[in-house]
């Protein structure tokens, strides 16, 4: 059985939603799951993060952007600004002292953003794990490689309905997600969290191509940064093996994020 979630209110006048969350209490360090381009807190490795933290005893915390799972809002309404407003909310609220951010796919991205508000906060994360990471997706992984009708759908008609390969409905891409993106691109310079950062990436995901989590790695710090290779991975590293893996090198960061506090 899960267990009902918790909401907390993000967001001003028009602008506010209820966030869904979910927490086990447990150690510090917590860990806290970010989910990515439509999923939940609800889907397989958020699931098995919390099955792993109940054996450890460890604090863990998931929670759904806006227009996501069982958090209010439509998708198309929101971006990747509301999106890591939704996760600082949670953070600041129930993360605890130097949390360890696991981020996947679109999550990654939102975790190197949160990491810099949460710096500016005096409350830098401890360790982060990075599943596929996306970061400026909106930019690199969609708008660079959209059919130019999809661009002219986006600019002239406000929204793209791109074909999904993990749903029946299609994805809405509105010209507000891909003008917002924009705002918070990291892959033009140095990207410096704070903390030591361990990527996961498969090599057969056609997603978030292993290039892309390259380039990622390498605009990390050379000291604390590290990166494994899943060769038949795909991107959703949902595999028995997969899962075991996750586990472990989370359960490793949360490690070195008690040692450094």
């Amino acid at each position: 059985m899960v267990s009902a979630p918790e909401f907390l209110e993000v967001g001003e006048g028009g602008a506010r939603r209820r966030i869904a969350f979910r927490r086990r209490v447990g150690a510090a360090p917590a860990v806290v799951w970010l989910g990515g381009f439509r999923s939940d807190m609800l889907a397989t490795k958020a699931t098995a993060l919390d099955g792993a933290a109940a054996a450890s005893g460890a604090a863990y915390l998931r929670f759904d952007y806006g227009g996501h799972g069982e958090s209010g809002g439509r998708f198309e309404d929101f971006c990747i600004s509301t999106w890591l407003e939704d996760a600082l909310a949670v953070i600041s609220r129930h993360a605890g002292p130097r949390p360890v951010l696991v981020g996947s796919s679109m999550g990654g991205w939102i975790a190197l953003l949160a990491a810099r508000e949460m710096a500016k906060a005096g409350n830098p994360p401890g360790a982060m794990t990075l599943v596929a990471p996306a970061a400026d997706f909106t930019r690199r992984l969609m708008w660079e490689s959209m059919p130019e009708e999809a661009r002219a759908a986006v600019m002239n008609e406000g929204v793209w309905l791109r074909p999904s390969g993990y749903s029946d409905e299609p994805y809405p891409i509105t010209r507000r997600l891909i003008e917002d993106g924009d705002r918070h691109l990291l892959l033009d310079g140095p990207i410096d969290p704070g903390c030591p950062v361990h990527i996961l990436q498969g090599m057969q995901d056609p997603d978030v191509p292993w290039t892309h989590a390259r380039r990622v790695f390498e605009a990390l710090p050379a000291a604390g940064a590290s990166i494994t290779y899943i060769r038949d991975g795909d991107h959703r590293l949902s595999r028995p093996q997969d899962i075991a893996l996750l586990a472990r090198v989370v359960e490793a960061m949360r490690a070195v994020a008690a040692g450094a506090g």
